[in-house]
């Protein structure tokens, strides 16, 4: 047996999602003849506007401070590498954890969660702002590629993951205390996502490759930029062992060595712990199929407890040494105050917004006016945030 393009047939595990049985798109279309189901979403992600945006979007460092920190494209694309190293050892769909990777961070705004923050805090009488539910709005309205529909009209599988990917966002295991975004009630009024559930188990490697990813490439990110150094890590959980073992094999490198030999081995003990965590809990829950996935209660991927301990006691160190870095919030002061300044702009007088955002924001209500900006200041750039920012409000340089 082999796929329409030629290679052979994954050897599917009973609890993958398979493109075959995949429940299909909102709006029907025609079968591709050399690409599944899952691969052409992947495909249409990739393509879209939204991801391209992510090249200039912050990570942690915003654009100025250089060219090696992640951005939001480079997390992405990490996140989606992991991912399909974690489906491909539990013998699940490779192109679906990919492309929920490469997708989950579409509706993030300029200048990371402090933008989300700030633009939070100015849609609070209308309606709020959730960089989940944004990334949904831009899967299913906002990306506008096609004649028949708007959006990239992806698979349920997909859209559930996005969506999903932390847990359930309704019933006794919902995984948030907040109500949920208008825009995701909305869509699942037509597209049912089955929100009381847990995500398919591609879509739950995909969450955990984000953690593996942030955790580890920020210990990397924050080294070369001097915010601690190699000393700093060694009582911190998991890395300070990995830093250890570094030494003991290769004794003092150059920072850049001892960078990559201390990250690629945080990484193989994280996916490592994943595989064997998920596999137990798969076993002892005698779980066989996708649905039951779905409605096994708890998460079925997972990390150890061992490793979840570790991993709690990394994020704290880097909240306290990176996160929180006088350097850092200078920046997030700066780029919260720009966020919020562009909206209240563009809200008092839409007709400042450009070609049809402004006429339709100008002939809708002041909830749907507010969410039009939302929309557009969540599409942009760090550097066109701060270029627009210095050319309606006279002010625009990040400071150093």
């Amino acid at each position: 047996m082999s796929t329409p393009d030629g290679t052979p047939t994954p050897r599917w595990a009973p609890q993958a999602c398979r493109p075959s049985e995949s429940r299909g798109r909102l709006h029907a279309e025609p079968e591709s003849s050399y690409r599944s189901a899952f691969q052409r979403d992947r495909d249409r992600v990739i393509h879209s506007t939204a991801f391209r945006r992510l090249k200039h979007k912050t990570q942690v460092f915003v654009y100025h401070e250089g060219d090696h920190y992640r951005t939001r494209l480079t997390h992405s694309i990490e996140v989606a590498q992991i991912a399909r190293t974690l489906a491909r050892g539990l013998g699940l769909d490779e192109d679906l954890a990919e492309v929920v990777a490469l997708a989950h961070d579409l509706g993030h705004t300029p200048f990371g969660h402090t933008g989300e923050d700030a633009l939070q805090e100015a849609m609070a009488r209308h309606g709020g702002f959730d960089h989940n539910a944004q990334t949904l709005r831009i899967l299913t309205r906002l990306e506008q590629r096609y004649a028949a529909f708007d959006g990239l009209n992806l698979t349920w599988e997909t859209l559930e993951g996005v969506v999903k990917h932390n847990g359930p966002l309704l019933g006794p295991a919902r995984t948030r205390d907040r109500p949920l975004p208008a825009a995701i009630v909305e869509y699942a009024g037509v597209h049912d996502l089955w929100l009381h559930t847990w995500p398919g188990l591609e879509a739950q490697v995909a969450a955990l490759s984000d953690d593996i990813a942030y955790n580890s490439h920020d210990i990397d990110d924050g080294l070369r930029a001097g915010l601690f150094g190699v000393d700093d890590l060694r009582e911190v959980p998991l890395v300070g062992d990995v830093v250890a073992e570094v030494e003991r094999l290769h004794g003092r490198l150059p920072l850049s060595r001892c960078i990559g030999e201390t990250m690629r081995r945080m990484i193989d003990r994280m996916v490592s712990d994943v595989l064997d965590s998920t596999r137990a809990r798969l076993e002892s829950a005698a779980i066989a199929s996708a649905n039951d996935v779905r409605n096994a209660g708890r998460a079925t991927s997972c990390f150890s407890t061992d490793m979840d301990a570790a991993m709690r006691g990394l994020r704290e160190f880097l909240h306290a040494r990176m996160y929180r870095h006088e350097r850092i919030n200078r920046a997030r002061v700066h780029a919260a105050r720009v966020v919020r300044n562009l909206f209240d702009h563009f809200l008092a007088q839409p007709s400042r917004l450009p070609g049809e955002w402004g006429t339709r924001a100008g002939a809708t209500s002041d909830a749907e006016a507010a969410r039009l900006v939302a929309d557009y200041i969540a599409g942009m750039t760090d550097k066109f945030a701060l270029e627009e920012h210095a050319r309606l409000c006279g002010d625009g340089a990040m400071p150093r």
